[in-house]
């Protein structure tokens, strides 16, 4: 009598692993995110600001003070404002702001659209940009399109934003008149386009606006170029790095070794493993933009959260600052669990 074949347990284990996984890829997120709240609400709790006098007014007597205090939660335990403040942040509520006097929930969807638009520009040009040339520069290393790349990724260090920005204001819109100035539209087609995700350029795509496209593209050019420049000379000077390191591999040599083609050592045998390292480099490099956009957004008059958190910070406007300073946090939380996800997808080692 045939034995009978027993079903094989690789299915079930490969399910239990991978729950496993999710299991602690949502604790782990969940936790990252109550860290973020806690240092979020304990930092608005020690900066000189008095929520309860930014509310009333240094004119206000003491019982309209109390009030307010009473009346934001002020005089309650520390612990209990906090699981206060936890249970508003999951339901949405940021709470008021005293500058534009509306929920900071709203005024943070109306503003971040033009940030993540200006920064997703500037990502992708330093992407499509800064990985080949710091791959020519790794390849050509101690020539002098080397020293070149290398004096233009260190320049990237070492200028202030700010005044990159003025300088570029000057030259291209006031001198060559080559762009349009500060602000995210000009006044005249402001309104125009019905806002469907917030991102001008691709809401004036779906209403075949092309004027209005237009005139956001000369908007949109500089500053996007400028933060271009930083994520591109921090992606190439990174990459140059990885690939010195791939390029003196044994592997490398030995593919040289084999005859192949010059491009395919490059492009397959020395960049395909630095692949996982640059996705790490370049989210840090797209959340930096995101969140470190502050002077650009000042001297452009990007209507986006830099130029939004700047506006509350000088208004003493603690709940427009935690709101902002919660959603660039989030950004944060967000890119590096995207990170994790593309390194399962680019390294087949790292789903064991």
């Amino acid at each position: 009598m045939s034995a009978i074949p027993q079903p094989s347990t690789r299915p079930a284990r490969g399910l239990r692993r991978a729950s496993r996984g999710v299991a602690g890829f949502v604790l782990t997120t969940a936790v990252t995110f109550l860290g973020l709240l806690a240092i979020t609400f304990f930092i608005g709790r020690v900066v000189p600001i008095d929520p309860a006098l930014a509310v009333v007014g240094d004119r206000a007597t003491q019982e309209q003070y109390e009030a307010a205090r009473v009346a934001l939660g002020l005089d309650r335990p520390l612990f209990v404002q906090f699981l206060v403040y936890v249970g508003d942040v999951m339901t949405g509520d940021l709470g008021q702001s005293i500058t534009t006097n509306r929920p900071v929930a709203e005024d943070l969807a109306r503003v971040f659209p033009a940030t993540l638009e200006m920064a997703t520009l500037g990502i992708l040009a330093g992407v499509l940009i800064g990985v080949p040339v710091g791959v020519w520069a790794a390849v050509r290393q101690g020539t002098w399109i080397d020293q070149v790349i290398r004096i233009f990724a260190l320049m990237g260090y070492s200028v202030p934003a700010f005044w990159l920005g003025l300088v570029g204001l000057a030259l291209f819109y006031a001198g060559l008149g080559w762009v349009a100035g500060p602000g995210r539209i000009d006044i005249f087609y402001d309104g125009l386009v019905e806002p469907v995700t917030g991102l001008l350029l691709v809401d004036s795509l779906i209403a075949g606006d092309f004027t209005v496209f237009g005139n956001a593209v000369s908007h949109i050019v500089l500053p996007a170029t400028i933060l271009a420049f930083f994520s591109l000379a921090y992606i190439a000077r990174m990459t140059r790095s990885f690939m010195l390191d791939q390029l003196g591999s044994e592997h490398v040599t030995t593919a040289r070794v084999k005859g192949l083609p010059e491009w395919k050592v490059i492009w397959v045998h020395a960049f395909r493993p630095i692949r996982v390292p640059l996705v790490t480099v370049i989210g840090l490099s797209y959340a930096q933009l995101l969140e470190g956009s502050v002077m650009i957004e000042t001297v452009f008059s990007w209507p986006g959260i830099g130029n939004y958190l700047t506006t509350a910070l000088l208004n003493a406007d603690m709940n427009a600052v935690l709101g902002a300073t919660l959603v660039v946090g989030v950004v944060f939380v967000a890119i590096n669990r995207l990170s994790d996800v593309a390194y399962r997808l680019l390294d087949p080692r790292a789903k064991r």
